[in-house]
């Protein structure tokens, strides 16, 4: 997995520095690539989103590589509403983030959300959804996931203005079942974020993916800022971006410092 996304960063960069004396996009492609900024559109995206991460464990000699395959599928109910799947599997590979812990590969638990969201925004722009979070205990290693079977409400909203979108999503879980040697999950998910989008379709993104553990009284806080621009490969949208995060609160067992992310974004627009 190391290796791999070693290989995956230069070819990322390269890819923009080509694409990026390409010709100027039309509006459609700069109102695509703001729909990339809404977690609710009513469009299918493919993210294949790539982190690092070190400084990670009590003695911060750790480190870890990250994949999140992040699939987004709107379902269309009626004229008015729409339910929105997203879903979050990490594939994780990671190194001396406990005491002994030595490596592991691996599939992390999943993250599926569903939202109910209406069509079209209140007359103040408003754009939510809400619905149903649920963590499923799908680790192939007791040192890559909680263990545990979780559930709780999430909630998104956001207003899109001039190039322009702000807002919030959040989510609780729970777990009610899973193995009983585990700590409880009883964590508050929180992602403020602000992006602006160009009418070349380039998007500047900062945000936080804030988590507050209630079991351990910790957050976890990294500070996000991503660049990304939406090019295409024939027919194919595609979004390439890359960025930094510092992590401004984290507990002894997480990571410290800088970290990096690269972000590939398949769209199929209806």
């Amino acid at each position: 997995m190391r290796t791999r996304i070693q290989l995956v960063l230069p070819a990322l960069s390269g890819m923009v520095l080509a694409l990026s004396s390409a010709q100027a996009w039309s509006d459609s492609d700069s109102d695509l690539a703001q729909k990339l900024s809404n977690p609710v559109a009513a469009l299918i995206s493919v993210p294949f989103q790539f982190n690092y991460d070190d400084d990670i464990g009590p003695s911060r000699d750790g480190d870890k590589y990250l994949l999140n395959f992040q699939p987004v599928i709107p379902f269309h109910l009626n004229d008015e509403w729409n339910l929105i799947s997203r879903t979050i599997v990490p594939v994780v590979s990671q190194s001396d983030v406990a005491p002994g812990a030595g490596s592991q590969s691996g599939i992390g638990d999943v993250v599926q959300s569903f939202f109910l969201s209406p069509q079209k925004p209140t007359e103040s722009g408003l754009i939510w959804g809400v619905g149903p979070v649920l963590l499923l205990p799908t680790d192939t290693n007791k040192l890559l996931g909680a263990e545990k079977w979780g559930a709780g409400p999430t909630a998104v909203l956001l207003w899109q203005n001039h190039g322009w979108t702000y807002g919030a999503l959040a989510n609780h879980i729970w777990s009610f079942a899973g193995q009983s040697d585990r700590p409880e999950v009883n964590s508050t998910f929180l992602q403020p974020f602000l992006a602006y989008t160009t009418k070349d379709a380039w998007t500047y993104t900062l945000n936080t993916e804030s988590t507050y553990d209630w079991t351990h009284r910790q957050w976890s806080v990294p500070i996000n800022g991503m660049v990304s621009k939406l090019v295409k490969f024939g027919n194919q949208p595609v979004s390439l971006g890359g960025g930094v995060r510092y992590w401004a609160a984290s507990p002894d067992s997480g990571a410290h410092g800088w970290g990096l992310r690269a972000v590939v974004t398949l769209l199929f627009p209806k």
